[in-house]
């Protein structure tokens, strides 16, 4: 729930990514509006433990320069059971979807004058487990899932829980050009569930210790951004400005207090400038400059006594910048092709706290630790797109390479930790649709992607990425049809395609079987309001997840979700 999540990724803090969808893209309607939405979801053969609920209730609406969209949602989640009835596998130690409950809360409120606006968004999130499950292992060599029984689960309950604020300004016109202004905090703390793994011993604290952690962060940033059309009356746009942010992020074992990652205090400054060209019919041509100046700031630490002993690592302030270019183009055959390419240059820093956590050699500091330089990465992108009436198609090439990246490797007791090598990932997306009728549209979507990374630091990258850090390559195919005004079905089938991945020597260390996942789903306007019926694995298919076969172990080899049946009622009044 809070580090890994293997039905849903979600993480907050220097260094994570992700995020909660909600209603921050969607605007707030002319006339005075409400809504709701109520939703079961469960498995035909397990009715009782996989029943789970939703309800959403939402309004919108303006009263003369005054705007607000407000939301709140409630979740309970049942149990999942794979294929053969069996229960799909708690992660009681990262945290899990199943049997818990969340609430997200959010309102969005703007007052126009002029050509100005003035807005506010907040947003809480709070998923909680309700600590019934107990993970039993799996025997991955075997063939044997990781299952659960129910019982109490000693420690607290795993959990996830963000506040984030965001205040925008907008003007359209001031002296000739636009302006946005944003201020944003977030405040993050994801509980994990307690384990007794070997990092968290320490004979200080008695022969076997149980201990879980906590990770907290919280984040304020400001951006602002001017734009300027027409330069001087030619066809050249530019948009320039700053982007701030402070983070600060710590990790703690909450139930003997000690420290795991210590405060991290990360600033950061990056002026830029983008421009556009239009000056030339059917072609656009895009470049822009960012300059990134980081500092991180850490006092002195001692890591845990699993490793190696308790390292004392002096603290520091280190500090990074890196000048990073963009430049792209399209051009527009004609109506229905065009073509664009594209190369930008990227800039994040590594995930601090497991870097941090990790050291285990003597003698390290924070200014001079390799190990804490940023990421820097290449990427290119070409592709073509292609559109008439009745046909659509789009097919881009991507590669994405740095040559200190960072990659994901589990241990033995199921803890993370960073490893910082050269890496080259690229991939081909290919989209396709058919507009067959008035009612009816086919559409075909296959996606490959490679990754290798340098795993004997020669410069070279030799050995696959697994399935902790790249996607699996899949291929999809999808029938909709509008049977009448108020009637409309969805049928899809998706294939995850089977795949080897060789270490450096060549040698095969995992083998994914692929497998497929045929899913239907139904609207029916009715009632006032709209009724949706969903089928998630409509033929019961039975298999161990992408996760489980590429980078899972006994702890964590999860079968798939069986078939599950939801249905839902919405209206709008």
């Amino acid at each position: 729930m809070a580090e890994y999540d293997k039905q849903a990724a979600r993480s907050y803090g220097m260094g994570a990514s992700g995020g909660i969808i909600n209603l921050v893209t969607r605007q707030p309607s002319d006339e005075f509006q409400q809504s709701i939405r109520v939703e079961s979801s469960l498995q035909p053969d397990e009715l009782g433990d996989t029943l789970g609920y939703n309800g959403s209730y939402s309004l919108s609406g303006k009263v003369d320069a005054v705007d607000v969209l407000a939301s709140v949602s409630y979740r309970n989640s049942g149990i999942s059971y794979d294929a053969n009835g069996d229960v799909v596998g708690f992660d009681n130690t990262q945290g899990d979807t199943m049997d818990s409950d969340s609430i997200n809360a959010f309102i969005k409120t703007g007052y126009n004058w002029d050509d100005q606006r003035l807005q506010l968004t907040v947003n809480h999130y709070l998923v909680e487990g309700n600590n019934n499950w107990l993970s039993v292992d799996g025997d991955i060599d075997a063939g044997i899932p990781t299952t659960a029984i129910e019982t109490d689960v000693p420690g607290k309950s795993p959990s996830n829980e963000v506040t984030t604020i965001n205040l925008q300004y907008t003007n359209e016109d001031i002296f000739g050009q636009k302006l946005r202004a944003q201020v944003f905090s977030q405040d993050f703390a994801g509980t994990y569930g307690g384990t007794p793994s070997g990092t968290f011993q320490d004979p200080a604290y008695g022969e076997v210790v149980f201990d879980q952690s906590q990770n907290n962060s919280e984040k304020r940033g400001l951006k602002l951004t001017l734009i300027k059309d027409q330069i001087a009356g030619a066809p050249v746009s530019l948009a320039y400005g700053v982007d701030l942010l402070e983070d600060e992020t710590w990790q703690q074992l909450i139930l003997t207090g000690r420290a795991w990652v210590p405060p991290t205090q990360y600033k950061n400054i990056a002026p830029y400038a983008q421009a556009e060209f239009t000056g030339i019919e059917r072609v656009t041509i895009t470049a822009g400059v960012r300059h990134e100046i980081s500092e991180l700031k850490v006092d002195d630490f001692t890591t845990l006594y699993s490793y190696n002993g308790g390292q004392f690592v002096k603290g520091g302030n280190p500090e990074f910048s890196e000048t990073l270019g963009n430049i792209g183009a399209t051009y527009e055959i004609s109506d229905a092709w065009r073509v664009y390419a594209n190369y930008s240059e990227g800039f994040s820093m590594p995930d601090v706290g497991r870097v941090l956590r990790g050291i285990n050699q003597p003698d390290q500091d924070v200014e001079t630790f390799l190990d804490m330089q940023p990421i820097l990465t290449e990427n290119q992108e070409l592709g073509v797109d292609f559109s008439v009436e009745q046909f659509a198609l789009q097919l881009a090439y991507y590669t994405s390479d740095s040559d200190f990246g960072q990659r994901l490797a589990l241990g033995s007791d199921g803890i993370y930790s960073v490893k910082r090598e050269k890496t080259e990932i690229d991939g081909v997306e290919l989209r396709g649709q058919w507009f067959a009728s008035d009612s009816d549209t086919l559409e075909a979507r296959y996606a490959y992607t490679d990754g290798r990374y340098d795993s004997d630091q020669d410069g070279r990258v030799d050995t696959d990425l697994d399935g902790r850090n790249i996607a699996p390559n899949r291929f999809n195919l999808s029938w909709a049809r509008s049977w009448s005004d108020s009637f409309s079905t969805r049928l899809q089938a998706n294939w995850l395609l089977d795949r080897d991945f060789e270490n450096a020597a060549g040698d095969v260390t995992k083998e994914f079987d692929g497998y497929a996942i045929i899913d239907a789903s139904a609207q029916l306007q009715a009632l006032g309001g709209e009724f949706a019926l969903g089928i998630q694995n409509l033929t019961n298919e039975d298999y161990f997840t992408y996760y489980s076969q590429t980078a899972g172990n006994d702890i964590r080899n999860f079968k798939g979700l069986g078939r599950n049946v939801s249905l839902s009622y919405s209206k709008v009044f």
